[in-house]
């Protein structure tokens, strides 16, 4: 966690209030460098052994696979552990893109995950809290505006919505009113099943992109409904929908 508060006793320039009062929650740098660290080590590693795997394959009687693995073992040693460490660094940016960080002011919260970020104004976000391993902030309307994954240290995370005056729940308040979601079940808006059978379907696919998942819960968000996940099922609850506060 990091904040661009000024240390105590530096006088303040003018016009630099709001800035003071702003604090930012994300990975520590040390951690962000392990987490390349690992991730090019460990395919650098794999790059290798593929190298001695190549040249073990090309001495086996299979046409086909031993031709293969011939084209593989003709090129130079290096080849294979520099394609590990390249492979390796764009994992280890994908993961850090994955990562959620928080700026939080007096006013307004913004989420930024994917290079993509959410801004709400402090008025539409009634209360926040844990659930899990994910993030919510939940709006006024009884929606929630925001449910993001969140690894940040969550005694930190309390602290800083708390010193900035929002309002945080130990739980969910409205926990009790969601119910598991199966095709065609009642009392849910129009087209909001459809858009539920199609999460479902994303949710259940190995190479489904979180991009659709979220999208999908933000048209659901559009027609009153909530939907969280467990173990890719899906539960859902409905509220009385207001304008979008999310600031883009």
């Amino acid at each position: 966690m990091s904040t661009d508060k000024r240390p105590e006793g530096e006088a303040q320039p003018e016009g630099e209030a709001q800035e003071e009062r702003s604090t930012v929650l994300a990975e520590p740098r040390w951690s962000t460098v392990f987490l390349y660290v690992v991730c090019v080590v460990a395919a650098t590693v794999a790059g290798w052994l593929t190298g001695i795997l190549t040249d073990w394959l090309a001495t086996l009687p299979l046409a086909s696979l031993t031709e293969v693995a011939r084209i593989a073992a003709g090129l130079p040693d290096p080849v294979f552990p520099v394609a590990g460490a390249v492979a390796g660094l764009w994992l280890g940016v994908n993961a850090q893109r994955e990562q959620l960080a928080i700026r939080l002011s007096d006013d307004r919260v913004v989420l930024t995950r994917k290079r993509r970020e959410q801004e709400f104004l402090r008025e539409t976000v009634a209360a926040v809290f844990r659930d899990g391993d994910q993030l919510v902030l939940l709006g006024s309307d009884g929606g929630e505006l925001a449910r993001q994954d969140c690894d940040l240290d969550a005694d930190g995370v309390h602290a800083a919505f708390t010193g900035h005056g929002y309002v945080w729940v130990d739980a969910d308040p409205h926990q009790d009113e969601f119910r598991r979601w199966v095709p065609d079940t009642p009392g849910l808006p129009e087209g909001a099943n459809a858009i539920l059978a199609a999460r479902q379907k994303s949710l259940e696919k190995k190479d489904s992109s979180d991009d659709d998942v979220q999208e999908l819960r933000a048209e659901l968000a559009r027609l009153g409904v909530v939907v969280k996940d467990e173990k890719r099922r899906q539960y859902w609850r409905t509220f009385e929908t207001t304008a979008d506060p999310a600031i883009e």
